[in-house]
């Protein structure tokens, strides 16, 4: 995928009668389906059955098995309540007769109400300071891991420029923090709140975990670590436009027990918060 009009082609699913729908994968350099791309073709679903007046406020969800890139997902919808303010929808996913993925998710009516919100991290640096990660592949790629260097030559309808760049030869342990500048590529001037959602959901499952595998990073990486998305919530707070750099701050408070856990908010450039974001992932130790 090159850009957001191919992104939209993979998220935008064949409806194919009472409330079944279906979807096909693309490889981003994992072994299965990426969460992402399950996560953003459910609420494509579950839009496809909610009325226009109301748009999306959370999901949550689980990730039951592994997806297989060569098979079709179909999603299955159903209407939990419509009422007065919110509608809930319930969608899950299978592969065959296999169940690998549900979501629960809820729509609100628009409504005015009481307002705050954290803000943005203090000086940090902005993406024309920083390098993407096809800069990096192109300035270090012949120093890279084998592993590394092969997912960061995947290409994608998005842009990424870490704030805190990691050297992956130089191993020792760093803070449980994320930080990251992302931008979409190709047009964006026509998209709707349903489709800018959708693509936003796509993108949080990118870099979460990293923050969890951070302060074991002199022992623990991609390459030693068995590592997936275990579970995956969101909240959506104001509309906003991808048209500029949209900044992805993360932490990890905990990882115990194989599995690490990690939240994060988006924000727009000039601070607006958009997003909240909270994920458990698998994090085991390979065996050798």
């Amino acid at each position: 995928m090159k850009n957001t009009q191919e992104l939209l082609n993979i998220l935008t699913l064949e409806d194919i009668g009472d409330n079944n729908y279906n979807g096909i994968s693309k490889d981003i350099g994992s072994p299965s389906v990426f969460g992402g791309q399950v996560l953003a073709q459910s609420l494509n679903a579950a839009y496809r059955t909610v009325s226009e007046k109301r748009t999306l406020h959370s999901l949550h969800s689980y990730f039951l098995e592994a997806g297989d890139l060569d098979l079709p997902i179909t999603y299955n919808v159903q209407i939990i309540r419509d009422g007065g303010s919110f509608s809930t929808r319930r969608v899950t996913a299978f592969q065959k007769d296999k169940t690998i993925f549900i979501l629960a998710c809820s729509f609100h009516k628009k409504e005015k109400g009481y307002e705050h919100q954290m803000p943005i991290k203090k000086d940090i640096k902005q993406p024309e300071e920083l390098f993407s990660w096809t800069d990096m592949l192109n300035q270090f790629g012949d120093f890279l891991p084998k592993k590394l260097k092969y997912f960061l030559s995947i290409e994608r309808p998005i842009d990424f420029k870490p704030v805190q760049v990691v050297n992956p030869m130089d191993a020792k342990d760093l803070p449980p923090v994320v930080d990251v500048w992302f931008k979409i590529k190709g047009d964006v001037v026509n998209l709707t709140l349903a489709q800018k959602q959708q693509i936003l959901t796509y993108i949080s499952d990118y870099n979460i975990l990293t923050a969890c595998l951070n302060p074991n990073a002199s022992v623990a990486n991609f390459g030693n670590t068995q590592m997936a998305s275990l579970d995956h919530s969101m909240w959506f707070y104001r509309d906003f436009d991808f048209s500029d750099w949209l900044l992805f701050s993360i932490e990890s408070p905990s990882a115990f027990g194989a599995r690490g856990f990690a939240c994060g908010n988006i924000y727009t450039r000039e601070g607006v918060l958009v997003a909240s974001v909270a994920q458990e992932g698998l994090m085991r130790a390979i065996k050798k």
